[in-house]
Protein backbone atom coordinates (compact mmCIF):
# COMPACT_ATOMS: atom_id res chain seq x y z
CA UNK A 1 0.00 0.00 0.00
CA UNK A 2 1.25 3.47 -0.85
CA UNK A 3 1.21 6.01 1.97
CA UNK A 4 0.51 9.48 0.61
CA UNK A 5 1.59 11.39 3.71
CA UNK A 6 1.46 11.40 7.51
CA UNK A 7 -1.20 13.32 9.43
CA UNK A 8 -0.20 14.73 12.83
CA UNK A 9 -3.17 15.59 15.06
CA UNK A 10 -3.09 17.91 18.07
CA UNK A 11 -5.89 19.07 20.39
CA UNK A 12 -6.05 22.14 22.63
CA UNK A 13 -8.68 23.64 24.90
CA UNK A 14 -9.38 27.25 25.92
CA UNK A 15 -11.99 29.05 27.95
CA UNK A 16 -14.99 30.42 26.08
CA UNK A 17 -13.65 33.92 26.80
CA UNK A 18 -10.34 33.17 25.01
CA UNK A 19 -11.91 31.36 22.03
CA UNK A 20 -11.71 34.22 19.51
CA UNK A 21 -8.39 35.58 20.80
CA UNK A 22 -6.76 32.15 20.46
CA UNK A 23 -8.22 31.80 16.97
CA UNK A 24 -6.60 35.12 16.04
CA UNK A 25 -3.27 34.00 17.53
CA UNK A 26 -3.36 30.77 15.53
CA UNK A 27 -4.17 32.62 12.29
CA UNK A 28 -1.51 35.30 12.72
CA UNK A 29 1.34 33.40 14.42
CA UNK A 30 0.98 29.61 14.37
CA UNK A 31 -0.27 29.04 10.83
CA UNK A 32 2.38 31.24 9.16
CA UNK A 33 5.03 29.56 11.31
CA UNK A 34 3.90 26.08 10.29
CA UNK A 35 3.77 27.11 6.62
CA UNK A 36 7.50 27.94 6.73
CA UNK A 37 8.36 24.40 7.85
CA UNK A 38 10.09 22.23 5.24
CA UNK A 39 8.14 19.04 4.55
CA UNK A 40 4.73 20.39 5.58
CA UNK A 41 2.22 19.50 2.88
CA UNK A 42 -0.77 21.31 4.35
CA UNK A 43 -2.82 21.87 7.46
CA UNK A 44 -6.39 22.04 8.67
CA UNK A 45 -7.42 23.88 11.84
CA UNK A 46 -10.77 22.99 13.35
CA UNK A 47 -12.58 24.62 16.26
CA UNK A 48 -15.84 24.30 18.18
CA UNK A 49 -17.45 25.39 21.40
CA UNK A 50 -18.54 22.88 24.01
CA UNK A 51 -20.23 24.59 26.92
CA UNK A 52 -17.77 27.01 28.52
CA UNK A 53 -14.77 25.67 26.56
CA UNK A 54 -13.34 26.17 23.12
CA UNK A 55 -11.75 23.16 21.46
CA UNK A 56 -9.13 23.33 18.73
CA UNK A 57 -7.85 20.49 16.57
CA UNK A 58 -4.88 20.93 14.28
CA UNK A 59 -4.25 18.38 11.57
CA UNK A 60 -0.93 18.89 9.80
CA UNK A 61 0.07 16.83 6.79
CA UNK A 62 3.70 15.86 6.34
CA UNK A 63 5.71 14.26 3.56
CA UNK A 64 7.03 11.47 5.82
CA UNK A 65 8.06 10.67 9.38
CA UNK A 66 11.58 12.03 8.89
CA UNK A 67 10.34 15.57 8.23
CA UNK A 68 8.11 15.31 11.30
CA UNK A 69 11.20 14.41 13.35
CA UNK A 70 13.00 17.44 11.87
CA UNK A 71 10.08 19.57 13.05
CA UNK A 72 9.29 17.92 16.40
CA UNK A 73 12.55 16.24 17.38
CA UNK A 74 13.31 12.60 18.06
CA UNK A 75 10.42 12.41 20.54
CA UNK A 76 8.10 13.16 17.63
CA UNK A 77 4.95 12.14 19.52
CA UNK A 78 5.47 14.97 22.02
CA UNK A 79 3.25 17.99 21.42
CA UNK A 80 4.95 21.31 20.61
CA UNK A 81 3.71 24.54 22.13
CA UNK A 82 4.31 28.25 21.68
CA UNK A 83 5.20 30.37 24.75
CA UNK A 84 1.97 32.33 24.13
CA UNK A 85 -0.07 29.16 24.64
CA UNK A 86 0.35 29.73 28.39
CA UNK A 87 -2.00 32.72 27.99
CA UNK A 88 -4.79 30.68 26.38
CA UNK A 89 -4.75 26.93 26.94
CA UNK A 90 -6.45 25.32 29.93
CA UNK A 91 -4.24 22.22 29.77
CA UNK A 92 -1.29 20.93 27.80
CA UNK A 93 -1.77 17.51 26.28
CA UNK A 94 1.56 15.74 26.23
CA UNK A 95 1.19 13.68 23.06
CA UNK A 96 -0.13 14.07 19.54
CA UNK A 97 -1.44 11.36 17.23
CA UNK A 98 0.03 10.28 13.90
CA UNK A 99 -1.92 8.55 11.14
CA UNK A 100 -0.88 7.27 7.74
CA UNK A 101 -2.90 8.90 4.96
CA UNK A 102 -3.53 6.23 2.35
CA UNK A 103 -6.32 7.96 0.42
CA UNK A 104 -7.36 11.57 -0.08
CA UNK A 105 -10.18 13.22 -2.00
CA UNK A 106 -11.05 16.88 -2.31
CA UNK A 107 -14.34 17.65 -3.98
CA UNK A 108 -14.29 20.80 -6.03
CA UNK A 109 -17.30 23.11 -5.67
CA UNK A 110 -18.58 25.28 -8.46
Amino acid sequence: MIIIMIARIWHGKTSKADYERYTDFLKTVAIPDYEKTVGLMGLTFLRNRQGEEGHFTLITYWKNMEVIKNFAGEDFEKAKYYPEDDDFLLEFEEKVQHHEVFAERNKKTS
